[in-house]
Parts: C-alpha cells; structure tokens; sequence
C-alpha cells in the first residue's frame, strides 16, 4: 500500500469502519511524521455536547500506528504490531476541527533497527496531540507499541 492519505483513508473505511463513520481522517503522512483529523459532528459526541473521547482515541492512535505500518514497510520484514498500553490527558472539551499529530523522529528507527539486530520484541512509546481550531492542546494520548517479527 502506498502511504498517501487518499489510500489510508480509503484503508479506514474498510479496515477501520467506526473511525471512517466518526470521520477520522488522514491528512499529512510524512516519513516520521502523521496527521489526522476529525470533525465534533452529531455522530461523534458525547452527551456533554464534546466529541467522544474514544473517537479522539481513535484519530490519535491512526496517527501513530501509521507511522509504524509505514516503518514496517519500509523495512521489509513481516511484523506484528499492537498497542500494549495507553494513557490519556483531556484538558479542554473537544469541539470544532480537533487535529492530532505525532512526530517519531528517532523512536520507531531505532525501535525497529533493535528488532531486526537482536531479533527480539520491541516496544516503544509514541504521543499524539489533540489540537484545536484556536491551537488548544484539548487531548494527549500516549501509546506503547510492541513490535514483533513474524516467523
């Protein structure tokens, strides 16, 4: 799959559906770098008049577990991946375009060259910002990612 938001947002739709319906959206896809994004609309809120907080859960966590898919790719292994923890901070209700962004710039190369060197799991954390329209930090979630080759 070529990493363009056009395919990662067509990938969503079939792959990821909820996200999709939620509106979560790819918009910039860097070699370490993603952005996504997601609209407060009525199918996403909360009863508080605030976007869902699992919905921003899952805008944060497509913005970091593309940028492993990617490292995956590019160093044509076959790995496993999954989240083995997450902690999350709120500390602005979510309304209006929220934008969630992760820059990895080391983590997943050095992640990855440890894994296919000691041939061992690997696990690493990575953090997306939920930010505003008025660049209000709203949400930070912090993923750990385990990474596994494939026998």
């Amino acid at each position: 799959m070529d990493f363009t938001p056009f395919r990662l947002n067509f990938f969503t739709f079939f792959k990821l559906p909820s996200a999709w319906w939620c509106g979560v959206r790819v918009i910039k896809i860097e070699k370490h770098y993603c952005e996504t994004k997601v609209v407060h609309r009525w199918v996403n809120q909360n009863p508080f008049n605030s976007m869902f907080w699992a919905v921003q859960g899952m805008a944060a966590e497509l913005a970091t577990g593309v940028l492993v898919m990617k490292a995956i790719k590019e160093h044509n292994h076959k790995v496993s991946m999954l989240v083995l923890n997450n902690h999350a901070n709120f500390s602005k209700k979510a309304r209006g375009r929220i934008s969630f962004s992760c820059d990895a710039t080391t983590v997943i190369d050095e992640a990855f060259n440890k894994l296919i060197k000691l041939k061992e799991p690997q696990t690493f954390w990575l953090t997306s910002k939920g930010i505003d329209q008025e660049d209000n930090v709203v949400s930070t979630f912090e993923f750990e990612w385990t990474v596994l080759l494939k026998k």
